[in-house]
């Protein structure tokens, strides 16, 4: 997809859900916007949800789109887990070369997490953007995702 092209269309799908959720406070409703948003927005993604952090040191499965996720992850195991204990957006472009990948969908290539941010710094969830295509997320996804994931909160 052309930079521009894509550029436009995260800036209307940001305005899309900036309208649908303004004046909710209810944080599941809003993730499930976003994913639906976003999934239905993009061919290349091919599972778009959140994990939640439920307890310390572990992410439930959330709203998503797209086949089944895995139901809950520890912070010690595959690219969400890392990118919740590090609290750092990790974009991968080779999901088998990751140590400790969780092959949710054995047809994932590539894989880009956001943490989603509460208002004193500390994970809340985190967004997955899972690609049947190698390498698809690069620095524009990783801008507009962060900036997707400050209106959850």
């Amino acid at each position: 997809m052309d930079q521009s092209v894509k550029q436009e269309r995260y800036r209307q799908v940001r305005h899309r859900i900036q309208a649908l959720i303004e004046g909710e406070s209810d944080e599941i409703a809003v993730m499930a916007t976003i994913a639906c948003e976003l999934h239905n927005s993009f061919e290349y993604f091919h599972w778009t949800g959140f994990y939640r952090v439920v307890k310390s040191g572990l992410l439930k499965i959330g709203p998503y789109q797209g086949g089944h996720g895995c139901l809950v992850i520890p912070f010690e195991r595959g690219v969400c887990g890392a990118a919740a204990r590090e609290a750092k957006t990790l974009r991968i472009d080779d999901v088998e070369s990751f140590p400790g990948h969780i092959a949710c969908s054995s047809t994932t290539k590539s894989e880009i997490v956001v943490p989603v941010m509460d208002k004193s710094g500390c994970v809340r969830a985190v967004l997955d953007v899972d690609s049947d295509l190698p390498a698809a997320f690069d620095e524009i996804d990783e801008a507009e995702l962060t900036a997707i994931c400050t209106l959850v909160i």
